[in-house]
């Protein structure tokens, strides 16, 4: 599965070529002759690609964000992992939220293929102190010799949670940007009524300069903030909370930002779908859950399901290189 035409390169090839052709045969014909060219060549890369995709591979997905290692997962975890596998997803992106799970998610990423970050979570900050940042920033430095590893997350700011210390939050927050600044990594945010804030850090430390950008996960903010996220490098991850036909605003984000923007994710095994949501009992939330998540975001935007996954994987992959270095080097 790793080595999946989709996670591996994006798809679209047939139309790149066809750009290609059209700007060759530009610079021998009339402007008109070139329209009728144009729409010919267009015609022949549509009947070409979906001739290959008959007798390809179904479309296949990247979740960039679940916590895999999560307790609720821990007696399932291995049908969790067949499941996504069955379900067409790819490749998953295992974020840490503390020292105490680094080598959890490390050995779990190891162990079934896929990559993970390393980071401190903002509802974990009352369980750290300021010397566990070296902790952090040694780990860091180790995993930059492992392809597996991908990014600095989760981190960021909680600000719907009472209680949390926001003082320290903002410390922590700080000084991992600084960190994914040192090794030039993206980040895996966490943005929960914290956008404002969140952007005003990455403004500070002018972040669309000197980083790698990364991803805004769960995102749920305004138009403008979403742009100012787009801004500065990020795509915003959209999952399950998008198919409750009550989330107008997020809906709403995912059927008008740019295409290159979007992302997908689960969270497992939180935020889940409307159907798990709806459950009786209610049951967590797995990457197996992405396609259909994804159908969602395709009927938004009046996509085919192929679509999705190619435009997607190719933002994923844009969003992190070390993730799509790691899948270029699996065998097909």
């Amino acid at each position: 599965m790793p080595g999946h035409r989709y996670c591996r390169s994006g798809g679209g090839a047939g139309f790149r070529a066809a750009d290609r052709c059209e700007a060759q045969f530009a610079n021998k014909f009339t402007q008109s002759a070139f329209s009728i060219c144009r729409a010919l060549i267009r015609v022949g890369a549509f009947l070409v690609s979906a001739a290959l995709n008959i007798f390809s591979e179904p479309p296949a997905w990247i979740d960039t964000h679940a916590h895999l290692d999560a307790a609720e997962l821990a007696g399932a975890r291995g049908a969790v992992l067949a499941q996504a596998r069955e379900a067409g997803v790819c490749c998953v992106v295992i974020p840490a939220v503390e020292p105490g799970n680094f080598r959890a998610v490390r050995a779990l990423a190891r162990a079934s293929g896929h990559v993970y970050a390393l980071g401190v979570h903002p509802m974990y900050v009352d369980r750290v102190v300021e010397s566990d940042f070296e902790v952090l920033r040694m780990a860091v430095r180790e995993a930059m010799n492992d392809p597996q590893f991908v990014a600095i997350g989760e981190i960021g700011l909680d600000f719907f949670v009472p209680g949390l210390d926001r003082e320290r939050q903002l410390w922590w927050y700080d000084q991992q940007l600084r960190l994914a600044r040192e090794f030039a990594l993206p980040v895996l945010l966490h943005v929960r009524k914290s956008q404002d804030t969140l952007l005003a850090g990455l403004r500070r430390q002018r972040w669309s300069r000197f980083a790698s950008g990364g991803i805004a996960h769960a995102f749920n903010g305004s138009r403008q903030q979403a742009d100012g996220f787009i801004g500065l490098g990020f795509k915003l991850g959209f999952g399950g909370a998008m198919t409750f036909p009550r989330a107008l605003n997020i809906r709403r984000l995912a059927s008008e930002l740019p295409e290159t923007s979007l992302v997908l994710e689960t969270d497992a095994p939180d935020i889940p779908p409307e159907w798990l949501a709806r459950s009786q009992p209610p049951q967590p939330n797995t990457p197996a859950q992405l396609p259909r998540i994804a159908q969602t975001l395709a009927a938004l935007r009046g996509w085919t399901a192929e679509h999705a996954a190619r435009i997607t994987t190719a933002n994923a992959r844009a969003a992190l290189p070390r993730l799509a270095a790691w899948l270029d080097a699996q065998p097909t």
